[in-house]
């Protein structure tokens, strides 16, 4: 298989933020056919702590590359490193003293002790750059490809230029990185889903969640679009009991949002117990959501299915809704299907949830079905850190009411303490307006005021 075929419908973003960490020239990332994205570069050059890094880098690089031409023109032709723009990015000093770093070397250093310098500083800034990845990514392992072995020795710094010396042509762009056994496997930032890969094999670590690094091709798309725009009104119905909220909002961002705002309306059919995480859908889609709670007659016996079936053929007889995307990994919604055999669907479920008779008689059927799994989720994260977000304010907002202006009343008057205006405010300005919070290790929170 190809690499194309191999690492299909990747996505760049990991590894562009990575180039430019590394110090892959710019000029890379202009040119629309290599994989490293422009719009990340100047993303990342307005971040004082990536800028640090790269400038960093490149110049490791440079030095490594050129190290002996620089050394020979430091011993016998007295040359300052910072002017030797022939062999150094030398606009990175500039760049670095206006970022606020200053490497400390003494006069007359030698070239070795530069490479320790700059491995000194990426070591000691590098953890400066963890949120510029998702968190799903492990860390550690990216930092791994920044820090030079023994990198703070002579003997060090020498061993790491004999490995880069020797493979230099194996390491993306010649651009230097702590690779432990480097090897021919062809440009290794030539997208997301090879990278990341690769890099948690060299921990004797398996990435298997491709989602996250990848994203549906052009044919699930193009169903879906083919689906919305061949119709009069389409309606989404979703099976909350049988879909993840997360999955689906992100594969619902991955869609074109102009074909998506053709779609009438999302319909949500979740049981009152469930989980209360579909309330975030609204803050993910300019599309119509309708949430419907539905109750139990029966403790164990849930009316979702029954709902959904009775609600979608209202919406096709009722509300002239010719078709429908039915978002749901239960085979129960077959009965739908078959009860509207003029209506047009596409169904997305998951992948472990969605067994083999519905996806054959689906086939069998001609109707089109996807998964939601399969589309790009590597900002699922920011998704469920919104969600967190919401309903832990909403717990506050329901438990916690507190004014300090009414608090500070109170207390005087309980006292019967009596303060000019002028007194107040600085009472205020000093204890109130410096209150925080206390956590202590069973989680109970505790208010402290500014001291005294």
């Amino acid at each position: 298989m190809t690499e194309e075929g191999k690492y299909s419908n990747s996505t760049f973003d990991i590894v562009s933020r990575t180039a430019f960490l590394m110090g892959v020239p710019k000029r890379i990332f202009e040119n629309e056919f290599e994989p490293p994205k422009m719009e990340i570069y100047e993303e990342l050059s307005k971040e004082k702590n990536a800028r640090i890094i790269r400038n960093l880098s490149m110049l490791r690089t440079a030095t490594e590359k050129n190290f002996k031409y620089i050394n020979e023109a430091m011993r016998f032709d007295f040359r300052d490193i910072t002017t030797m723009s022939e062999y150094l990015p030398t606009e990175c000093f500039k760049e670095l003293i206006g970022d606020g770093v200053r490497l400390n070397l003494k006069t007359g250093a030698k070239l070795y002790e530069y490479v320790v310098e700059f491995n000194k500083n990426i070591s000691d800034r590098i953890n400066n750059c963890k949120n510029l990845y998702p968190i799903w990514i492990n860390w550690d392992y990216i930092r791994d490809l920044f820090i030079m072995p023994d990198g703070l020795t002579m003997q060090g710094t020498q061993k790491a230029a004999d490995k880069y010396y020797a493979n230099q042509n194996y390491y993306p762009y010649q651009v230097y990185f702590n690779w432990n056994e480097p090897a021919d496997c062809g440009n290794i930032l030539y997208n997301d889903k090879k990278f990341v890969s690769l890099l948690y094999s060299w921990h004797n670590d398996r990435f298997a969640d491709y989602s996250r690094v990848s994203d549906v091709g052009f044919y699930t798309k193009n169903n879906i679009y083919d689906l919305i725009t061949a119709s009069s009104k389409t309606v989404f119905v979703v099976d909350c009991e049988n879909s993840d909220p997360y999955k689906l909002c992100a594969a619902l961002t991955n869609l074109d949002h102009e074909i998506m705002l053709k779609v009438s309306r999302i319909i949500l059919f979740d049981d009152i117990h469930t989980a209360t995480a579909w309330r975030i859908l609204e803050s993910y889609t300019d599309i119509p959501v309708e949430h419907m709670l539905i109750e139990r007659l029966k403790s164990n016996k849930s009316l979702v299915d029954i709902k959904l079936t009775a609600r979608a053929c209202e919406e096709y007889y009722k509300n002239a809704v010719d078709s429908f995307v039915i978002v749901s990994s239960d085979s129960d919604y077959w009965g739908l299907i078959s009860s509207l055999p003029d209506a047009k669907f596409v169904v997305m479920a998951e992948h472990e949830k969605c067994g083999p008779d519905i996806r054959e008689a689906l086939s069998e059927r001609g109707i089109f079905y996807c998964f939601i799994d399969d589309f790009y989720s590597g900002n699922s994260q920011d998704i469920k850190l919104g969600a967190l977000m919401k309903e832990m304010r909403r717990h506050i907002d329901e438990n916690v009411r507190l004014n300090v202006n009414v608090m500070l009343n109170t207390a005087l008057t309980n006292t019967r303490i009596e303060m000019t205006p002028a007194e107040r405010q600085q009472f205020y300005d000093k204890y109130i307006r410096n209150m925080r919070l206390e956590i202590n290790e069973d989680g109970n929170v505790n208010i402290e005021f500014g001291k005294r």
